[in-house]
């Protein structure tokens, strides 16, 4: 394994952000990465070295971003892989959610990562080599959780625009993975990582109870190791063949599997309208 590669972690002080960087310097792997709390990160994943380089970082800033990826090429020469992992959960079904709540849902979860690529690129076109994990969640591939219509939405971008990202590199040497996470034992569903709605209304009894089931049931029985998780992740990105779909944890790889199997069916049953609608 090439340890002398540069790692950028975002969302890097909890989570499996913090798994990844944690095992990364474990291997000996350079790592920068960025939080929104400097203290927190320093804290949680140690002081600057030569190996480790932690950032204060707005993603949802441009400018910020931009000074952040400067900081790190200044100081470790380079980046070779990034994992766009930043983000939280936003509960609350479409009626529910305002328009800031949806829209700040979107800044960190789709335009902080866009951010942070439009400003790696460069870099990674100059050096013809270079990787994008994009993290997106099984609800990124599967909507149908009720009360998860926005975060869904966030996460369906990420999985749109990481697959036009690998065909717009393809020639380049670079390479994108976006990454279906299925529960993994984490903080996500804690507070400071899930906001629930400002506003809700009662009447919307599928969503209230798959809430509290977030809430009150899933949260220190889910299934993935983190650590695993971490470990496939740096696993893939030093595989020469690196795929653009990526589901991790066996519940996101089933729910992956009936999805493709409905659509199947539901292609075959409408197959005669859908070529109903040609030119003749």
């Amino acid at each position: 394994m090439d340890t002398n590669k540069v790692s950028l972690v975002t969302g890097a002080s909890k989570g499996l952000g913090l798994t990844l960087v944690k095992k990364l310097l474990t291997a000996g792997y350079k790592v920068a990465a960025t939080s929104r709390d400097l203290n927190t990160l320093t804290s949680e994943a140690g002081d600057r070295s030569e190996q480790f380089l932690p950032l204060e970082t707005t993603l949802t800033d441009d400018g910020s971003v931009a000074h952040a990826i400067s900081t790190i090429v200044n100081t470790f020469g380079t980046i070779d892989v990034v994992v766009n992992n930043a983000g939280y959960g936003q509960l609350g079904t479409l009626e529910e959610l305002s328009d800031d709540e949806a829209r700040k849902n979107f800044e960190v979860n789709v335009f902080g990562s866009l951010n942070v690529i439009r400003n790696v690129m460069p870099y990674f076109r100059k050096n013809k080599s270079g990787a994008f994990f994009n993290i997106s969640s099984i609800a990124g591939f599967l909507g149908t959780f009720p009360g998860w219509g926005v975060y869904n939405a966030t996460k369906f971008a990420v999985a749109g625009f990481t697959e036009a990202l690998s065909a717009e590199v393809k020639s380049l040497g670079i390479t994108a993975t976006v990454v279906y996470l299925g529960y993994f034992k984490t903080n996500f569903l804690l507070k400071g990582s899930l906001r629930l709605a400002e506003k809700s209304i009662a009447e919307y009894k599928e969503a209230r109870e798959l809430e509290t089931i977030h809430q009150e049931q899933i949260p220190g029985n889910q299934p993935g190791d983190p650590e695993k998780a971490a470990s496939v992740l740096i696993q893939v990105a030093e595989s020469d063949q690196r795929p653009l779909h990526l589901f991790l944890g066996t519940d996101a790889l089933n729910m992956a599997k009936n999805k493709i199997e409905t659509l199947k069916e539901q292609l075959t049953a409408n197959e005669q309208l859908s070529k109903s609608t040609d030119f003749v």
